[in-house]
């Protein structure tokens, strides 16, 4: 059974969108954008992700300018935030961390892992998780 969660998976790297729309399609509404502009644009017309999975390194804003926006935003700030990369430096996840991001996955990363990350968002915000919809 699908549920009525939206996510927004942002990557520039149309394989990345590919997997995360293949993977979700059956389980939640998925929108993907390879701009983070396109996302924004789409958020500010009112039509809002429950979770956004983000890539770091993009042409235009960058992952880290990414994360700061939609923080510093008053309508966007409480939206769950899962930031990709292929980047393992230690030093990097910890900046994003501070800048508001939920959480940090590596790629390439797992399908089944990125969906435990976000159930474990989904029940720390008091929304039901796909096992809960699913039995």
């Amino acid at each position: 059974m699908k549920s009525s969660y939206k996510i927004f998976a942002i990557d520039d790297e149309p394989s990345v969108l590919l997997i995360i729309q293949h993977y979700f399609k059956g389980k939640f509404e998925v929108n993907v954008f390879n701009k983070p502009a396109d996302a924004v644009a789409t958020m500010h017309e009112g039509n809002l992700p429950d979770i956004i999975i983000c890539d770091l390194n993009m042409p235009e804003i960058s992952g880290t300018e990414f994360v700061e926006l939609i923080r510093a935003s008053g309508f966007f700030s409480a939206i769950p935030l899962i930031v990709l990369s292929a980047t393992e430096s230690s030093e990097k996840k910890i900046d994003i961390l501070n800048l508001g991001a939920d959480d940090f996955m590596v790629k390439p990363f797992n399908p089944k892992e990125l969906e435990a990350r976000i159930n474990s968002i989904l029940r720390r915000t008091g929304k039901p998780t796909l096992q809960t919809i699913n039995g």
